[in-house]
């Protein structure tokens, strides 16, 4: 699998406020929950994580904000911050922190509701900021086509076109999304793939209309 670990940056902007707030908010989050006893753990998140049938019948709709900021474990974790920390830097730099807050819980409660219109009757409590990440990389994906994201393969590392990662990227989540859909909620991987694609869509929305009404050209430097 390839790992983004750095891509080219924005020269100036605005500085990236809550693009490292949200890593060390979710960071210390997560510390708090694997420090929980086993029952409240689960309590905890049921009651602040998102839970398709509760929300479909308008309860516990504040679980659409808080579950962004809970994760499943430490590689849920560290591959959301991952992705965090290498492509919402630029575009807050870009559109200033103001309008990303905005744009990241925008982009988190529309891939949320994506994925609970396809799992309207799930019982199963989601978390994670992959919805709001995958919003973010949409947004990257049309406001910096060709940019370089710096991946690691293993012990190699080398650079590829944005517009080719992510393009892939979103490929095999269409992929995965589509199977999920023929199998029930007891037997799918867990994985929330309809969030990504939703929160996906979103972003790259978002971010047509950033270049089209804002006329913004971000200058990028090597990394």
């Amino acid at each position: 699998m390839l790992f983004p670990i750095g891509d080219d940056q924005v020269k100036g902007g605005y500085y990236p406020l809550f693009s490292y707030l949200f890593i060390a908010l979710n960071t210390a989050i997560f510390i708090y929950q694997v420090m929980l006893p086993g029952p409240e753990l689960e309590t905890f998140v049921f009651d602040y994580g998102s839970v398709p049938s509760e929300v479909v019948q308008g309860q516990q709709l504040y679980s659409l904000l808080t579950s962004m900021f809970l994760h499943g474990g430490w590689m849920h974790l560290l591959g959301n911050m991952l992705f965090l920390w290498v492509f919402a830097d630029n575009i807050e730099a870009t559109i200033g922190s103001g309008r990303f807050l905005l744009f990241y819980f925008l982009g988190g409660v529309i891939a949320q509701a994506v994925h609970i219109y396809f799992n309207p009757g799930s019982i199963l409590p989601t978390v994670g900021a992959s919805g709001s990440i995958s919003a973010v990389m949409g947004a990257y994906l049309v406001m910096f086509p060709s940019s370089r994201i710096k991946v690691l393969f293993f012990f190699f590392v080398f650079r590829i076109p944005a517009l080719l990662f992510l393009g892939v990227w979103i490929w095999q989540q269409w992929l995965d999304g589509t199977a999920s859909l023929a199998v029930s909620t007891a037997e799918s991987s867990g994985v929330a793939y309809w969030a990504h694609i939703g929160g996906f869509v979103f972003g790259v929305l978002a971010g047509l209309f950033i270049l089209k009404n804002n006329h913004i050209q971000p200058l990028i430097s090597e990394p």
